[in-house]
């Protein structure tokens, strides 16, 4: 096998394993974990990504679990019409990354 073939193979294999790692979980899994005590209500993750951007309506959330961690992603879109993205740690509540779509 030659540099150029080894390296895409290992840059194949590098990225089909981040892909595996990280998983969407149904809304049974989602509330499971709620009333577990392991994530935090969807109610307080939404009130944490509104707060950073008041007068912004919640347009599509989502749960997935990535390397062990609990990720709640939203999409919000504020009051002069700018998207955002942010992530949460679902058990804390920390917002992980917030940025505009653009």
């Amino acid at each position: 096998m030659n540099r150029v073939t080894a390296l895409i193979t290992a840059v194949t294999l590098t990225l089909g394993a981040s892909a595996a790692q990280a998983r969407d979980l149904g809304p049974d899994e989602a509330l499971r974990l709620r009333d577990a005590g392991t994530i935090q209500s969807f109610e307080k993750l939404n009130a944490a990504a509104l707060a950073r951007h008041p007068g912004a309506t919640v347009k599509e959330t989502e749960l997935e679990e990535s390397y062990g961690k609990h990720l709640y992603q939203v999409e919000l879109r504020d009051a002069k019409g700018a998207e955002w993205d942010l992530e949460l740690d679902a058990a804390t509540g920390e917002i992980l990354k917030d940025h505009q779509d653009t």
